[in-house]
């Protein structure tokens, strides 16, 4: 029986091949788009899933009030790794320090390479649990080790064996390489590690890191930590809640909270506001899934709606299968065996297109997922994943199909009747309305990008490049590299600066001034700038100057953005001092003059206020970049060829290594880009499928009504009429759609718009674009069989009458 039913049903495949492909290609190019949507959730879910023991690593956090806001961060103070050892120690399999992601230049003879890493104590082998290929495990017990990833050994020493080579960091301090382990996976949150030092040497090279052994207030480091099997996250979060006051009383004005942050929710659920976690990109994976099933959703009821549409087609079969003696059972189940066929051979065609399509996909996805093909899971999954489809598809047409009388069907009187359309006019307008609040979703995500793109930035990004000089051979340099680049002629202006023009490195407290209100804790982002600063960056200034090498007194002087001299309350700030709260008779400090007010820089998120930011002139030797304001007479490799000549003649061994500044600044978008261009493709192939599904009942409507069209030819209706005729109930459906999807998509969208403090409005444009866009592609969907209908010969239609 079971074959006869899978013969019946391929026999109707061959007999109805255009609706037969319309239905395999709709529900193909769903299920392809779910299980591209359904791998990159699985890779998003599975970050970091390569630790065994993800579940006990953690990084240390804290929590800090100023003026009833919190800030939630892992930057944390040096001495909570002494006070935690000392109380708590034995919660822990291991409490490493380590420093951020930095990036060292590392020479071997004449070759010089730029890589990221950290300096990190003993224990990170285990806890990141490493695959050292070569070399000694124990490596950062020693001082003056260097463990390399494999692809960084093979990048400084070639085909030559690295271990026990003698090389040196930034050009100054010397180390040994000890081991060689395996590259890390990208979904690792770890993937930056190309170098791993020992702590020891980060202390030993560093002054400002032994200086900060005894400072609770300098939050310059990080802590990671693996708890023991006998305890939980929250057991132990509760012990060090209160450990920096007890440790430091002074800092109990930021009421510090230490917690741990479980790796689980690093990648996931890393977003905090005002001490809350807030989500992350946990919203992306929920979004997409959504996405996915509506697309599924889309395929499955063009299948319902093409069955159910040629119903009439099939009921003399219904009516002698039953007259026979079969049972609704059976037919049921007939019908059911029909539609997981097609979602069969529609899956194999799917699997296709996600072979074909998945490196594209990576790439607008930044992802590196392979096909797994050696995944049981997977395998186990696409079954159910076509049982469920077949049955979802399949239902509704299976038990309307089985219903009908089998008396009124042999005797020529069954009629569909008068509602037997409604189904599939109310799944038509569901269609339409999943399709339109999708491309009103995306035109929101793409404007909301361009409205932060189109926000000012506070200083000209174009031709301005930035060059990490972090070594201390740079250091007093700057004056001499600023003549020799303009004299080169490659560039104009020059600054150095302590960071990245489009990331702020450093914020600081503890500075008073006249007026300061009482128990205000103020919390500035910090720089430290040299001379031409405002010229470099092309600044606009509001009042006063920059800093200039005519006035010896620049030396202990700042500068103010807006949003500063807002937050802190100063009234005609110019000439005003702020004075560090911690110079003392030991420390004796002068105080530092306002000597200008710039206007605000977005130097963090694009979407977010920009933060109230002191600009201090640099005279420690505290550079991290040098930027270049590019000869504007010159082509843009031609100042680079300029400007790289003379930094190799005055740092022979060093990389030259530069970052355009707009890309940089570029970066901040990306995020917010893959998911745009994600839900374009996913909104593009929603539309596609749901038009093929009016194509073909456009198609099956046409059929239907050959005959009516060829008397109302032969009585005179013209082309246009005829059109019309066929075309406005499909207009009436879609326009029902946009009445119910406008409002839908409005309350979704204003609520995800309500997460970005600096958003553009929804405004009545984009749902009039969604809604002509929908309208215009329905028109065009559907007038291809409806003026092929219409322009027929009426003698074809009428001569069996």
């Amino acid at each position: 029986m079971l074959k006869n039913y899978f013969k019946i049903a391929f026999r109707n495949l061959l007999k109805n091949k255009v609706y037969s492909f319309i239905n395999i290609s709709g529900l193909a190019i769903g299920m392809a788009a779910t299980i591209l949507i359904g791998l990159w959730i699985f890779d998003e879910l599975n970050y970091d899933s390569s630790f065994k023991e993800k579940a006990t690593i953690a990084q240390v956090f804290q929590h800090e009030s100023a003026n009833d806001n919190i800030g939630t961060g892992p930057a944390i103070p040096r001495p909570l790794e002494f006070a935690m050892r000392e109380e708590f120690g034995d919660n822990f399999k291991h409490l490493l320090m380590s420093s951020w992601n930095f990036t060292r230049y590392i020479s071997y003879g004449d070759k010089n390479i730029n890589v990221s890493g950290y300096y990190i104590q003993d224990g990170a082998v285990e806890m990141l649990e490493l695959n050292v290929i070569k070399g000694d495990k124990e490596s950062l017990k020693q001082s003056n080790s260097l463990m390399l990833s494999e692809e960084t050994a093979k990048a400084l020493f070639g085909s030559e064996d690295p271990l026990g080579k003698l090389v040196k960091i930034n050009n100054a301090n010397p180390a040994k390489v000890t081991a060689i382990y395996k590259d890390l996976a990208e979904n690792n949150s770890f993937n930056g590690a190309k170098y791993l030092m020992p702590w020891k040497f980060y202390v030993a090279t560093e002054e400002w890191v032994r200086n900060a052994e005894n400072s609770w207030g300098n939050n310059s480091f990080q802590m990671f930590a693996q708890i023991n099997d006998n305890t939980t996250m929250e057991v132990v979060s509760a012990k060090i809640r209160d450990i920096k006051i007890r440790n430091s009383p002074e800092e109990a004005e930021f009421n510090p909270e230490i917690f741990l942050f479980p790796m689980k929710d690093w990648y996931l659920r890393g977003d905090w506001e005002n001490g809350v976690q807030s989500g992350g990109r946990i919203e992306n994976v929920w979004l997409f899934g959504i996405i996915g099933i509506f697309i599924l959703l889309l395929a499955c009821i063009n299948f319902i709606n093409l069955s159910t549409a040629r119903s009439e087609k099939r009921a003399t079969e219904v009516g002698i299968r039953k007259s026979i003696g079969s049972q609704r059972g059976q037919l049921i189940f007939q019908f059911l065996t029909e539609s997981f066929l097609i979602v069969f051979f529609a899956f194999i065609v799917a699997l296709g297109i996600v072979l074909i399509s998945l490196n594209g996909f990576n790439n607008l996805a930044s992802k590196e997922i392979l096909f797994p093909w050696t995944n049981g899971l997977f395998w186990l999954m696409g079954l159910l994943f076509v049982v469920v489809t077949a049955i979802l598809s399949g239902s509704y047409p299976a038990l309307y199909l089985s219903s009908f009388n089998p008396v009124a069907v042999l005797k020529g009187t069954f009629k569909a009747g008068r509602y037997s359309s409604l189904p599939r006019k109310v799944l038509v307008v569901a269609q339409f309305t999943i399709s339109v609040a999708l491309i009103i979703g995306t035109l929101v995500v793409m404007n909301q990008i361009q409205f932060s793109k189109d926000r000012p930035t506070g200083y000209d990004k174009n031709g301005l490049v930035q060059i990490p000089v972090m070594s201390s051979e740079f250091v007093g340099k700057q004056d001499i590299m600023r003549q020799q680049f303009i004299t080169s002629g490659g560039a104009t202006h020059m600054t150095a600066m302590s960071s990245p023009t489009t990331q702020i490195w450093s914020n600081r407290s503890g500075y008073t001034w006249d007026g300061k209100p009482q128990g205000f804790q103020e919390d500035l982002a910090y720089t430290s700038v040299h001379y031409d600063f405002v010229e470099t960056l092309g600044l606009k200034l509001i009042e006063g100057r920059g800093f200039s090498r005519e006035f010896a007194t620049d030396s202990n002087a700042v500068i103010l953005n807006k949003t500063a001299v807002k937050y802190m309350g100063l009234q005609d700030p110019i000439g005003k001092y702020i004075r560090d709260s911690d110079v003392d008779d030991t420390n004796p400090e002068p105080p530092m003059k306002i000597i200008g007010v710039i206007d605000d820089m977005i130097v963090q998120s694009p979407y977010t206020p920009v933060k109230q930011a002191m600009y201090e002139f640099e005279k420690y030797g505290n550079i991290s970049y040098y930027n270049l304001r590019l000869n504007p007479q010159n082509s843009i490799s031609k100042n680079l060829e300029l400007i790289e000549n003379t930094f190799k003649a005055n740092f022979p061994n060093v990389p030259f290594d530069y970052q355009f500044v707009d890309e940089e600044y570029g970066k901040k978008f990306r995020s917010e880009e893959r998911v745009a261009s994600l839900a374009r493709v996913f909104t593009g192939l929603a539309i596609f499928i749901s038009c093929l599904g009016l194509f073909g009942l456009a198609s099956f409507v046409a059929e239907q009504r050959t005959k009516e069209i060829g008397v109302r030819k032969v009585l005179g209706a013209s082309i246009s009429q005829l059109w019309i005729l066929l075309s406005k109930d499909f207009i009436t459906l879609v326009t029902i759609a946009l009445v119910i999807a406008s409002p839908l998509a409005y309350y979704v969208m204003s609520g995800w718009l309500q997460k970005f403090p600096y958003r553009t409005s929804l405004g009545w444009d984009v749902f009039m674009i969604a809604c002509i866009g929908a309208l215009i592609i329905t028109l065009i969907t559907v007038s291809f069989q409806a003026i092929k209908a219409a322009t027929s010969n009426p003698v074809k239609s009428l001569r069996t009458e």
